[in-house]
């Protein structure tokens, strides 16, 4: 979801890259790191975001878990979007029996948040850039 954002960003004309590509240039305090980790927290994205405030940038952090994730440490602002993780997709929480199968398992109630989240942050962006779709649709890639 977190690429797909990037992606939307830059039909929207903003410089915008993805931490594990190749061309995403040294994070600085100018920058935006924008992180999630739907359970609260991953080793791998602690490390990112910690390492992102050691260089001074703002880190927002999307979570489904603000009270007991360990990312939150990390965050300049930290969003809540109010959706089943991997965190809670299984037992009852009194016994660890299992609930009913889960319609979407393993967080994607989450990631489905997301996607429509950043749709809508992007359109509201767009509209406060005047930025017509016209202007945006010219910005998507023509190597396809």
């Amino acid at each position: 979801m977190l690429k797909a954002l990037c992606m939307r960003l830059a039909h929207l004309g903003i410089s915008t890259h993805f931490v594990f590509d190749m061309t995403t240039p040294p994070i600085t305090s100018n920058d935006l790191l924008i992180a999630s980790a739907g359970p609260g927290g991953f080793s791998t994205v602690d490390a990112l975001c910690s390492l992102a405030r050691s260089y001074g940038a703002t880190v927002l952090l999307l979570t489904a878990q603000p009270e007991t994730g360990s990312c939150v440490k990390h965050a300049s602002v930290v969003c809540y979007v109010p959706a089943q993780t991997m965190a809670d997709d299984k037992g009852d929480g009194d016994g660890g029996e299992e609930k009913s199968r889960p319609l979407m398992p393993m967080g994607s109630v989450f990631e489905g948040a997301l996607f429509v989240f950043f749709e809508m942050v992007v359109y509201k962006l767009g509209e406060a850039l005047g930025q017509s779709p016209e202007v945006i649709r010219s910005r998507h890639t023509n190597l396809e």
